[in-house]
């Protein structure tokens, strides 16, 4: 498992939601809730305590989907590469060709 894996997994476990929120609640309240999905992390918000959606923020979502993590530019996706430093044998053996019946 590489660390962005890793990450990904610390991510979740801490990721459970903070607080449930009836949906109706959760609508009326709004400002509230978006204030501690930022504050305290991920809120669970529920219809019929059935359904339910996960608010977080943003920079949760950013962790969890990677994007986080992307390089920003080529040279930094070479640099950061789970290959580095390993030796690759770039060589080539000698091809005779063969030979076809036309």
């Amino acid at each position: 498992m590489d660390g962005r894996e890793s990450d990904t997994f610390k991510f979740l476990a801490q990721a459970r939601p903070k607080a449930r929120w009836q949906l109706q609640t959760a609508k009326a309240r709004f400002s509230e809730l978006f204030g501690r999905a930022r504050s305290e992390g991920p809120q669970l918000i529920t219809r019929r305590d059935k359904e339910g959606v996960v608010m977080i923020s943003d920079e949760q979502y950013q962790r969890l989907v990677g994007k986080a993590h992307q390089p920003q530019n080529l040279l930094q996706f070479f640099r950061e590469s789970p290959l580095v430093g390993i030796e690759l044998d770039l060589e080539r053996g000698k091809d005779e060709g063969r030979d076809i019946e036309l």
